[in-house]
C-alpha cells in the first residue's frame, strides 16, 4: 500500500512513458526492479537520472545501490525519472515495431455469421449487393462496356485502328458491336473489326456463328478500350497507305 510519503513521478524511457508513485525510502536497486516491467529494460541495464523542471538531469547512481535510498535525491512531485538502456541497439527489443507481430484475420465465414458487423448492417438495410433492386456485378460489367464503346464513338461503319497504336498498327472498319456468347467468360460488348489486311483471327465468325462478313483472317474481336475511332486511311495489301491524287 502506498504511504503518504510516496511521490508521483513521471517515468520515461525510449519505449514508454507513465506516471508512478515512488517512495523515497526505496533503494536504487528496488526502484530498478520496479521499473523493469514498466520499461522492458533489465534492471542491470538501466541508467537512471532525475530531471526536475529545467535543471540538468541528475544521475541516480551510487557505489552501493542496494543500500542507497532515493531520499538522497531532491524528489519532487511530477519530476521525471529518465531510464536509459545501456545495451547495444541490436540487443534491445523494439516494442514500437509491430511489423513482425502476427495479425489476427477472422475467417470470412465467421465474419459473415456475425450480427454486429458492417456486413450484417448492410444486409439488414439491404444496401450494396444486398439491395434486390441493384444490378448484379455482371450487369454492371456489361453496362460499363457499352458506356466505354459510346464514349469512344465506336459504332458500326466507322474507321478505326487498334490500340496500343505503338504495338498494333492494324486498321479497319467497325463491323459489329455487341455481345459474343461463344467467347468464354466474355460478357459485355465486343467490337468486331473488319481489318484492311488478313492479319486477324477469323472471318467474322466465332464458334460457327457469323457476326459480320469479311475475308479469311480479316476479322478480329476486341474490347471497346482497344479501339480508336478516326479518319484512318485504308492500308493496301503491300502495307502502304492509299495516297490521294
Amino acid at each position: 500500500m502506498n504511504t503518504a510519503a510516496d511521490i508521483p513521478l513521471l517515468i520515461r524511457s525510449e519505449n514508454s512513458a507513465s506516471e508512478r508513485r515512488i517512495s523515497p525510502s526505496w533503494t536504487i536497486t528496488h526502484l530498478k526492479d520496479r521499473l523493469e516491467p514498466i520499461t522492458g529494460i533489465p534492471a542491470t541495464c538501466q541508467r537512471l537520472s532525475l530531471k526536475v523542471g529545467s535543471q540538468a538531469p541528475l544521475p541516480i547512481t551510487a557505489q552501493s545501490e542496494d543500500a542507497t535510498q532515493l531520499a538522497s535525491w531532491p524528489l519532487q512531485a511530477y519530476a521525471e525519472i529518465q531510464v536509459a538502456d545501456t545495451r547495444p541497439p541490436a540487443a534491445r527489443t523494439n516494442y514500437t515495431d509491430v511489423s513482425a507481430v502476427p495479425k489476427y484475420e477472422m475467417p470470412a465465414a465467421d465474419y459473415a455469421s456475425r450480427t454486429d458487423s458492417v456486413l450484417a448492417w448492410k444486409r439488414t438495410q439491404k444496401l450494396g449487393r444486398f439491395d434486390p433492386d441493384a444490378p448484379s456485378l455482371i450487369q454492371q460489367k456489361i453496362a460499363a462496356s457499352y458506356r466505354e464503346a459510346e464514349s469512344r464513338g465506336v459504332k458500326v461503319g466507322v474507321r478505326c485502328r487498334l490500340l496500343p497504336a505503338e504495338e498494333d498498327a492494324r486498321r479497319g472498319e467497325v463491323a459489329f458491336l455487341g455481345e459474343v456468347g461463344e467467347i468464354p467468360g466474355g460478357v459485355g460488348a465486343w467490337v468486331g473489326v473488319r481489318l484492311d489486311e488478313p492479319t486477324g483471327k477469323n472471318d467474322g465468325r466465332v464458334g460457327g456463328t457469323r457476326y459480320f462478313e469479311c475475308g479469311a483472317n480479316c476479322g478480329v474481336f476486341v474490347r471497346p478500350e482497344r479501339v480508336e475511332v478516326g479518319e484512318f486511311a485504308v492500308v493496301d495489301e503491300f502495307g502502304e497507305e492509299d495516297e490521294e491524287f
